[in-house]
């Protein structure tokens, strides 16, 4: 077997010692066209390896799948950590140029059913109590999910007075972080490709004492093992981008907890804010 193969199974948590000519066979053709597979029905694949479909089906059952759906979920998570960003530019750029509108928001409608669907309830709960009494809320999104990190303290702003934006600007993220303590709650926010620095924060605060909540993208991302509470949302996109409609539609979604959690104090801050906006013509008057 060529090492990319024994490569992979690692990855996929194979236990057996052996594997079938049919099995190896399967599992050379997933490590030689990777980028392919995770589009493929069992059929297609079991056409392009000259097996059976049934043998596609054992084969992820093997694995410790729920048939060939979960293993195709699995291919695409590890798809989208190996894929470059040109490699995923190239990808979409096979879509024909008249259905990129609908392609690019189906996907993005895909995205919701999925987050809606496999969202971890408690965790949303349990994410808004402790945002609710954290002493201070730090909201960390580099790269691609600095907008979603700008997004989410712009309006937590509305709500708390103690939110703290961490970027890299002038200072290092831990910089940012140097007073996070007990009592705290760090929100970290990245997907793949993972943020290096993000992870490395959310450690950092989490040796801190810090409460530290993950917004990725599956329980398998490396943030989850640096954090307290994961929440995911669904991100795929054949392309160089990412979909952030259901991480936006997440944090919005966490938005509305908080503020009506705090809807007394919410209600009283926004009043002023219209008197203040209104006095210095900040919105069009109708």
């Amino acid at each position: 077997m060529p090492a990319e193969t024994v490569g992979l199974i690692n990855e996929l948590n194979i236990k057996h010692s052996r594997l079938s000519k049919s099995y190896r066979a399967i599992a050379a053709f997933i490590e030689d066209h990777y980028e392919r597979v995770p589009a493929m029905t069992a059929t297609a694949l079991a056409r392009e390896v000259g097996v059976s479909e049934s043998t596609v089906v054992r084969f992820a059952n093997a694995l410790g799948y729920d048939g060939y759906p979960g293993l195709q979920k699995a291919l695409q998570y590890q798809v989208r950590k190996r894929l470059t960003t040109d490699e995923r530019f190239s990808l979409g750029a096979e879509i024909a140029q008249e259905d990129v509108l609908s392609t690019v928001l189906k996907e993005d409608m895909r995205n919701i059913r999925q987050t809606i669907e496999h969202i971890d309830s408690e965790a949303f709960t349990r994410s808004v109590d402790a945002m609710t009494k954290a002493r201070h809320i730090y909201i960390l999104g580099l790269r691609s999910a600095a907008p979603l990190a700008q997004f989410m303290a712009y309006y937590l702003d509305f709500i708390f007075d103690n939110v703290i934006l961490v970027s890299t600007g002038l200072a290092d993220v831990f910089e940012g972080l140097l007073r996070i303590q007990p009592g705290d709650v760090l929100v970290g926010i990245s997907f793949p490709r993972y943020s290096t620095r993000t992870l490395e924060a959310m450690r950092f605060s989490h040796g801190a004492g810090a409460m530290v909540i993950a917004i990725t993208d599956s329980e398998r991302s490396p943030l989850n093992s640096a954090a307290d509470l994961c929440l995911t949302a669904s991100t795929g996109m054949p392309s160089f981008v990412d979909s952030l409609a259901a991480p936006l539609s997440l944090i919005n979604a966490l938005i509305v907890a908080l503020g009506l959690k705090k809807r007394e104090e919410l209600h009283e801050h926004l009043t002023k804010l219209e008197d203040i906006w209104s006095q210095n013509g900040v919105y069009l008057r109708k």
